[in-house]
């Protein structure tokens, strides 16, 4: 038995358009987002912010968040250094910054008090972006720390002097830490005045959290009372799967302040770009992990400002104080 084709099922069948299928609605999102943050205009806060990124979990896109976002801050006008605390050096690589063990180095500033800005390289991928790398030699500073004196406090020292005699100010830097929660991060959160925390979007995505808060209280009560965190960045989001979803909603109930708007989502390009020697924003800048990691830096210049124009407005609001007591 043969079934004829009427001409309202043709009709029907030619109904369904490219033009309305999910990929061709997610090109037509990232390229309006594109366009959006090629007319983007920022202010920069006048200050340097010290942001640590640190999440002792491995493998949450830590080191990814550190370089990329730097690149995205850089690439809008902000003169920013990444301080590459992690032994492994993989901030150092994918800034295109030379880091072999003959190359003086993030440990040689720890150990030996080197000055910082004698070892500060700047990256190949723009006139406002510099790193100081980490070597392999940063593996045992751990234990080298121990006995040295103001442990704790030895980033904190280089980096205050550097920035002190700065000719032209820096307007972020950025601590990259190893996944654990030695003496090198400790240093990293006493010379912070935020902390940054990316949180992949998987199970088991707060776990340990609760630990790395502890750590930082403990930092803020005896060793830096300016620490707080400020900011969460959702990283490796897939949004096809209801995992992720749930994820993204537990974390944002926890934490309704600090998690920024903008989720990173799973990307090839992002994974490729540090086999290259480069950010995703230099590999690709087009993808839409770049974009991600763009918006994301304009969020969180944006945030500050309003922060400083909410306090600010508080302090003239407030009234005088007349007269002694």
């Amino acid at each position: 038995m043969f079934h004829v084709k009427h001409p309202e099922d043709a009709a029907s069948a030619t109904s369904f358009s490219l033009d309305d299928s999910p990929i061709a609605r997610e090109l037509a999102d990232l390229t309006a987002r594109r366009r959006v943050l090629e007319d983007v205009t920022v202010r920069l806060s006048g200050r340097t912010r010290v942001i640590t990124v640190s999440n002792q979990k491995g493998g949450v896109g830590k080191t990814t968040t550190t370089v990329n976002i730097a690149a995205a801050l850089a690439s809008v006008g902000a003169r920013v250094l990444v301080i590459d605390l992690d032994p492994q050096g993989n901030a150092s690589t994918a800034l295109g910054v030379p880091h072999t063990a003959d190359i003086p180095s993030i440990y040689d500033v720890l150990i030996d008090d080197l000055p910082l800005a004698e070892i500060i390289q700047s990256s190949p991928e723009s006139t406002t972006l510099f790193c100081a790398p980490s070597t392999i030699h940063l593996a045992g500073a751990e234990i080298e720390l121990v006995s040295q004196v103001a442990r704790e406090h030895r980033l904190r020292t280089a980096l205050d002097e550097y920035l002190d005699h700065l000719e032209q100010r820096l307007d972020f830097v950025l601590i990259d830490c190893p996944p654990s929660l030695g003496l090198l991060t400790i240093n990293a959160f006493a010379a912070a005045h935020e902390l940054l925390i990316p949180i992949q979007c998987e199970y088991y995505a707060l776990e340990g959290l609760s630990q790395l808060l502890g750590t930082v209280r403990m930092i803020q009560k005896h060793l830096n009372p300016r620490l707080r965190l400020s900011t969460i960045v959702l990283t490796m989001y897939d949004g096809r799967t209801k995992l992720a979803q749930q994820v993204a909603e537990e974390v944002r109930q926890h934490f309704p302040d600090e998690v920024l708007g903008t989720v990173i989502p799973r990307s090839v390009r992002v994974s490729e770009a540090p086999s290259f020697g480069q950010t995703v924003i230099a590999y690709d800048g087009h993808s839409a992990g770049a974009v991600a990691y763009r918006e994301a830096a304009v969020e969180m210049i944006r945030r500050d400002s309003a922060d400083a124009e909410a306090q600010d407005h508080g302090n003239a609001s407030a009234p005088a104080n007349e007269g002694g007591s």
